[in-house]
C-alpha cells in the first residue's frame, strides 16, 4: 500500500494514517480481472462517515467523506471517480487539466464496500476492467471529514499550495497491464 499524504493546509484532527493501493484481481477464462482501489484509514476516533443509503451515483460526493481514483492515459484527458462510505459513486471525463467533457456512464456500477473496526476503516471499490482500459497512470486519493465538518485532503503528492488532486503531476501511481 501506498501512504498518502494529507496537505499542510488542512491537518487531520485524529487520523493517523491513510494508505491506498489499487489491485488487480485475478480474471477467469483468459479475461482481464477486475481493478479493486483499496483505501484504508487509521485513527477513525473522529471520522464521520455518511450511512448507507444505497447504490447509485451521487454528486458533490467530495464534500463528505469520500475515496477519489484519477485515472490518465499517455495523451491528455483522465477520468476521475469518487466513491463514497454511503454507497454512492460519481464518474467524470475531463478533456485536459480540469476542462470537464461531462459525466461518464461506466458499463457496469462501481462496487463499493467498507469494513470499519476500532482503529481502522478499509473502502473498497472495485471496477470492470474494461473500464480502466487504455489507462496507465492514476491518482489515489480522499476527502476525508471527521466533527465539526472538518475537511483533511490526501493524495500521493501535493505539487501546489492548495490540495488539488486534479493537478497532473500528481497521477504517479502506475497502471500495472491485465
Amino acid at each position: 500500500m501506498s501512504r498518502l499524504i494529507c496537505h499542510a493546509e488542512t491537518p487531520p484532527l485524529a487520523i493517523e494514517r491513510v494508505e491506498a493501493q489499487l489491485i488487480r484481481l485475478p480474471g477467469t477464462g483468459g479475461s482481464a480481472g477486475s481493478l479493486l482501489a483499496r483505501y484504508r484509514i487509521t485513527g477513525i476516533d473522529r471520522l464521520v462517515l455518511p450511512p448507507f443509503t444505497g447504490r447509485g451515483r451521487g454528486d458533490e460526493l467530495w464534500k463528505h467523506s469520500c475515496a477519489e481514483l484519477f485515472l490518465a492515459p499517455d495523451t491528455p484527458g483522465y477520468r476521475e471517480y469518487n466513491f463514497a462510505p454511503n454507497g454512492r459513486w460519481a464518474a467524470y471525463d475531463f478533456r485536459d487539466y480540469r476542462q470537464t467533457a461531462g459525466q461518464y456512464e461506466p458499463l457496469e456500477l462501481p462496487e463499493i464496500s467498507v469494513r470499519t473496526g476500532d482503529t481502522m476503516v478499509v473502502l473498497d471499490a472495485r471496477l470492470n476492467p474494461r473500464e480502466i482500459t487504455g489507462f496507465t497512470r492514476a491518482n489515489l486519493s480522499m476527502v476525508l471529514e471527521e466533527e465539526g465538518g472538518h475537511l483533511s485532503y490526501w493524495a500521493l503528492i501535493h505539487p501546489g499550495a492548495r490540495p488539488d488532486f486534479h493537478h497532473p503531476d500528481s497521477f504517479l501511481h502506475e497502471i500495472e497491464p491485465a
